[in-house]
């Protein structure tokens, strides 16, 4: 077994760190403050091929795999997690498209997803379905012209931002063979969305509910099989969870490297802070938090990338296990800080707020234990 990353993983995420540091970190406190990223942005996003990491080569693509995935979002999210896990989502987008869109829905929305010219977004929560994600109500008619969807999805990263929403609707009868999964673009009738939510962290992403009414798309805009949609999403949250899961272990060792710097050179009683004993250790408990978390998390991505039978457990345990000690790793390095840690000026205060909804979404922790659970309850038979 080798743990070692061949050369091409290791450019790979060589240059996504790079470009989050010339091109991310000295801008993310000032969209931070203003709510948005600027969409000038993704354009150099895309010229690195980042746009359309799980597209296939034959559709403008990257064909990356998830490991590899796990090394762009870990890499980005080192200047920036917020802007880091909006990349992550738009690409879980085209990974669902290139999956298992048919060659005419490929064709129509893959070349703009994959060049960012076109935003994605993933719409599945809903005001009244969080974790019970399949008894969601948004409701998909079919009319002479397609599709009528009235309905409202919550807490959607992008929603007025985007310019085209995954959204997945209910077709059909209770329980999540009833779900479909639908694209709607922006500025179509009925579409609206609801005001900007004021959150504790990813404040650089524009969230908000993404609502319709009577809105009508065409019959070409479902995605796949009717009936298959609530399989199609959680199949696009499996990887998702791996990158959610990278994007905390990336902000996790930004703060880890920015606290062993400042012990370096913060003093106190005659010596710098590292030079003392139980700060030491402190130091040492939070590595090897980050190196396990690192090493589960590839192993998952490995697992998905060969399509285990267990891949599902491990994606699960994995974004489990790294969300909750990378927030640790953060939150403790703000300790480490001491008053200076609370300032906006050190970064790490932004960090800690940034990881904790990391907990939250592509399903909670809780949801995650509840997966591994029955998986083991299965395999026991």
């Amino acid at each position: 077994m080798d743990f070692a990353l061949s050369e091409e993983q290791a450019a790979i995420f060589d240059m996504a760190r790079a470009f989050g540091a010339e091109h991310v970190a000295p801008f993310a406190r000032d969209w931070e403050r203003q709510g948005t990223i600027p969409k000038a942005l993704w354009p150099k996003v895309a010229e690195l091929g980042l746009g359309g990491i799980f597209v296939s080569e034959d559709h403008g693509g990257s064909g990356l795999t998830r490991l590899d995935a796990t090394l762009v979002f870990e890499a980005l999210a080192m200047s920036c997690p917020a802007v880091g896990s909006f990349l992550s989502i738009h690409n879980m987008c085209g990974g669902m498209i290139d999956r298992f869109g048919s060659e005419e829905a490929k064709a129509k929305w893959l070349p703009a997803l994959c060049t960012m010219e076109k935003i994605f977004s993933y719409c599945l929560t809903e005001p009244g379905s969080g974790s019970d994600a399949a008894a969601l109500r948004t409701r998909a008619e079919r009319t002479n012209d397609g599709w009528k969807l009235n309905g409202s999805k919550a807490f959607i990263s992008g929603g007025g931002y985007s310019d085209v929403y995954v959204v997945m609707v209910r077709t059909g009868e209770d329980g999540p063979k009833g779900i479909s999964t639908v694209i709607v673009e922006d500025g179509t009738p009925g579409l609206s969305f609801g005001g900007l939510e004021d959150k504790m962290g990813w404040r650089a992403q524009p969230t908000s509910q993404v609502q319709f009414d009577d809105c009508v798309i065409p019959a070409g805009n479902l995605l796949g099989e009717e009936g298959k949609g609530f399989r199609y999403a959680m199949a696009g949250l499996d990887g998702g969870r791996l990158n959610i899961a990278a994007s905390a272990l990336g902000g996790a060792q930004a703060a880890l490297d920015a606290t062993l710097a400042y012990m370096g050179e913060r003093k106190a009683f005659g010596k710098s802070l590292d030079q003392f004993q139980a700060l030491q250790f402190r130091l040492a408990e939070l590595e090897v938090k980050l190196q396990s978390s690192r090493t589960f998390l590839r192993q998952a991505a490995w697992k998905l990338d060969r399509k285990a039978p267990d891949a599902t457990k491990f994606c699960a345990m994995a974004k489990l296990l790294v969300t909750d000690n990378a927030f640790d790793v953060a939150n403790q390095c703000l300790q480490l800080h001491g008053g200076y840690g609370y300032l906006a000026d050190y970064g790490v205060e932004k960090i800690v707020r940034d990881l904790r909804v990391h907990q939250i979404l592509e399903g909670t922790n809780e949801i995650m234990r509840m997966i591994v659970a029955r998986a083991l309850l299965a395999e026991r038979g």
